[in-house]
């Protein structure tokens, strides 16, 4: 297609000037923040030394200023390293929030340091402080990691720093010490300090066959070993266009009666004084050179079609990968500047500039952070032109992590940043398919699948709500997920933010159903993609640090969600909700989903004689299992009473006593329901225990049925004493039945039956697959009443106690009847002891 004539062009550009359509949220960031006095930075220094004094951190400790941005309302932000005795501790940090007066509102730390000491007693432990002075130099550093990097030339010359390097391990919670690797969520994990090194980091920025080859070398200043490496090159593939939009107005600049690709309306300084586009004209990937700003006669440029390898980049068609990189850079500006306030990629507006046509038929895009810039392949077996809209907006979006988080590009820390590019590059696409005006992002016009238009074969990089469908890339965290390539391990977060913003499925053969959400509704709701945009924003420029996981990314997230929309938001809870879709967090209810707790078997009065046990049981129903339970008596808590049965030995003085309970769900915000008073009387009269051998320690007599359940095996263990009936457990169909008759006197005045259950499943979900129903017969097996039928659904862990009352079957000789049926597949374990009907 051909572009708009030369006043048309024009005349739009001064309308794509960033403007802003209405009233700007309070949340949107500030002007470029003026550079600190040093009166501004000594007064910070000092309010921090005062929190690291406070912290009982000593002298040794310090903070070195180091990046500093806008915030919102007026706000600044400053990133402060950690130091020891004058050496930066890796990965340790405070993101610093402070008002117009230098107060500080807010600090976001990654405190690595907290465990270096250098006394003498602490370095016996071995994982104190190392000693700070390095066994050799700065240049024998660079000469180790250029020997393990392979590279030919530097393209940068290399730098090496001398740091405080700490060895973190990632270990369980110890409420997750007992999980299965498969069952762990995130949160059951978390990365400690083991020791600290005292180590070089090397940056290398060097050419290889033709090729890049950035890396960042972590060596140990004492021995020489290699600690770590990692890739430091930040690629759209892990992995405009007018040719993908049409005709589109950009905005250049004339001088004298030539027209440059030079927008000087975006940003100020950098390199070129403006956003500009300029012709790598195929200088190596290895070693690309920015060369000169396009420029032309007319201001009509480009043909809208795919460059023909080999031929001109400055005529029509060498143009039109320029006009692509012109309107994704002018719509990646105006989305950040018009919806966040933010200016440029730094906040502090400074100019970048985009170089297109790298190397000869070169896959792939990717940012720089020396330059501060962007290269653009021509695209070649597997891509064409790498300049659409979101594949642009992803690469920007590394400058504006660069500037502010600067998430380390290894592991979960590698995997969030990738996924900050994807987010904005999609937002970016979102905001431009919109026209590219206005304060909000809005849901549709993005496709959620990065890189799609530039794919060949149509199918795209990444797809945002099912990225296991690349075949490589993670839908859920796991304990393995920072071993995987970067642009793999955003996966989980990707989805994240898909969920987020639209929502998820119910149905298990969506694409967007997460087997993790099972609160209600099962089908989480989306807060729409400008809410989430703005919660991911605020997170990762005001709360990120260069070493945020999953599991601390979802807090970041959370807080900034509750100061955005407030505690309890339905923002807040959707962020919840959307980080436990990906196993990063325990699911919640939303706001108003599901029904309310309900009592639905009340506690009956009780009467015992002195010395026997008083059991009181309560039901309930409605809200969101598990229930959790307080037992009161006489209105005062009883402490370790927390079962859905209270049993405890009754004495003379407990006559009277009243008790009832307080059931609890498990939904945020949890609901209640509190259940009658029962009353407890204790007679004077003797108690009689007419089940014989409920405990099975005298083998099987003289109970009947599948009496092979009754025993002691391995896999299960006995409430008391040694042996129990383990009905259940065959993971087959199977029916199994255990019953002994009894005799209620006619003069009974209580008939009290209790058992023992505990009930471990493989089954999952709440549909009943296995179930054991407890029922009273009469002497023919004709069913007289069905006490309770239990089921996979009700497995909890440990025993419980339940119990029936029985004196409406006064006078009758009954049988007490267990019967279980299990299904083909997936064992449920009824495992019953200590079964009593005392009588008075």
């Amino acid at each position: 297609m051909k572009l708009r004539k030369s006043l048309l062009a024009a005349a739009v550009a001064a309308s794509f000037a960033p403007a802003f359509a209405g009233v700007l949220p309070d949340n949107m960031m500030a002007a470029p923040a003026q550079p600190m006095s040093l009166e501004a930075k000594a007064n910070l220094a000092s309010r921090l030394e005062a929190r690291r004094s406070a912290a009982g951190l000593d002298s040794e400790h310090g903070y070195k200023m180091r990046e500093q941005h806008p915030g919102a309302n007026g706000h600044r932000i400053l990133r402060a390293d950690h130091t020891f005795q004058g050496l930066r501790v890796f990965g340790s940090e405070s993101v610093v929030v402070t008002d117009e007066n230098g107060d500080i509102v807010s600090e976001s730390a990654d405190n690595r340091r907290n465990g270096l000491d250098s006394h003498r007693s602490a370095r016996a432990t071995g994982k104190a402080a190392p000693e700070t002075t390095a066994a050799f130099s700065a240049d024998e550093a660079i000469r180790i990691a250029v020997s393990r990097t392979g590279g030919k030339t530097h393209r940068i010359k290399p730098e090496a720093e001398l740091l405080i390097w700490p060895v973190v391990k990632t270990q369980r919670t110890a409420a997750a010490a007992n999980k299965a690797e498969s069952a762990l969520n995130a949160t059951d994990v978390e990365e400690v300090v083991d020791h600290y090194e005292l180590a070089y980091m090397v940056k290398t920025r060097m050419n290889k066959d033709g090729r890049p080859v950035f890396r960042d070398t972590v060596i140990n200043a004492t021995t020489g070993a290699v600690i770590k490496q990692w890739d430091a090159l930040q690629t759209v593939v892990g992995v405009g266009h007018s040719q993908y939009n049409g005709d589109v107005p950009i905005n250049t600049t004339l001088s004298g009666s030539t027209y440059k690709m030079l927008d000087s309306t975006r940003g100020v300084g950098g390199t070129f004084g403006g956003m500009a586009i300029t012709n790598a004209n195929h200088s190596p990937e290895s070693n690309p050179q920015a060369g000169s700003i396009y420029t032309n006669s007319t201001n009509t440029w480009g043909d809208g079609q795919q460059y023909i390898s080999g031929g001109s980049t400055t005529n029509a068609n060498g143009q039109t990968a320029a006009v692509n990189a012109l309107w994704g850079l002018m719509n990646t500006y105006d989305t950040l500047k018009n919806v966040m306030g933010w200016s440029s990629l730094d906040g502090n507006n400074t100019a970048t500039y985009i170089a297109v046509h790298v190397d000869n038929n070169y896959d792939n895009a990717f940012f720089d952070p020396n330059c501060k810039c962007m290269y653009i392949g021509d695209g070649g077996s597997s891509f064409n032109s790498l300049g659409s809209i979101d594949v642009i907006g992803h690469e920007m979006g590394h400058g504006v992590t660069d500037a502010t988080s600067n998430l380390t590009y290894s592991g979960e820390s590698g995997g969030l940043n990738e996924s900050n590019s994807d987010i904005i590059g999609e937002m970016v696409e979102a905001y431009a398919r919109a026209g590219g005006t206005g304060t909000s992002i809005p849901l549709t016009g993005n496709d959620w699948m990065m890189g799609k238009e530039i794919s060949k074969s149509g199918q795209p990089l990444r797809w945002m709500w099912k990225p296991s469908k690349d075949g490589a890339s993670k839908d859920a965290w796991s304990s393995t997920l920072g071993n995987i390539n970067v642009h793999y391990s955003s996966g989980p977060n990707n989805r994240m933010f898909y969920f987020l913003a639209k929502g998820s499925n119910s149905s298990s053969s969506s694409e967007m159903y997460s087997s993790y959400l099972n609160k209600q509704p099962l089908a989480m709701t989306g807060i729409g993609s400008d809410k989430a945009f703005r919660i991911w924003f605020k997170a990762n420029t005001t709360k990120f640090t260069a070493s945020t996981n999953y599991a601390n990314a979802r807090l970041k997230m959370i807080e900034s969600a509750e100061q955005l929309y407030g505690v309890g938001s339905a923002e807040a809870t959707a962020v919840k909700r959307a980080y436990a879709a990906i196993n990063v967090g325990t699911d919640v209810d939303e706001a108003g989903a599901g029904s309310g707790v309900s009592i639905s078997s009340q506690p009956n009065n009780v009467t015992v004689a002195a010395g026997g046990t008083a059991s009181f049981t309560v039901g309930a129903t409605g809200g969101t299992s598990p229930y959790s339970y307080k037992w009161y008596r006489n209105g005062t808590q009883i402490s370790g009473a927390t079962s859905a049965t209270y049993s405890f030995t009754a004495q003379a003085a407990d006559n009277g006593a009243v008790f009832n309970a307080v059931v609890t769900d498990s939904s945020s915000p949890v609901k209640t329901a509190t259940s009658n008073n029962a009353t407890l009387t204790v007679g004077t009269t003797q108690q009689t225990e007419k089940v014989v051998n409920g405990g099975f320690e005298s083998g099987t007599s003289p109970w009947a049925g599948s009496t092979g359940v009754i025993g002691n095996y391995s896999g299960q263990s006995a409430y008391e004493g040694t042996r129990f009936a383990w009905l259940g457990g065959n993971g087959s169909t199977a029916t199994e039945a255990l019953y002994q008759s009894v005799a209620i006197p006619s003069t009974a005045t209580s008939a009290n039956f209790s058992f023992a259950l505990h009930i471990d499943t493989a089954e999952s979900g709440s549909t009943a697959y296995d179930k054991m129903v407890v029922t009273v017969k009469n002497s023919s097996g004709t069913t007289l009443g069905t006490l309770a039928t239990y089921s996979n659904a009700n497995a909890a862990s440990g025993y419980q106690i339940r119990s029936f009352n029985l004196l409406p079957y006064k006078g009758q000789t009954v049988r007490l009847h267990f019967n279980m049926t299990e299904d083909s597949s997936l064992q449920t374990s009824f495992v019953v002891d200590k079964v009593s009907l005392q009588v008075q």
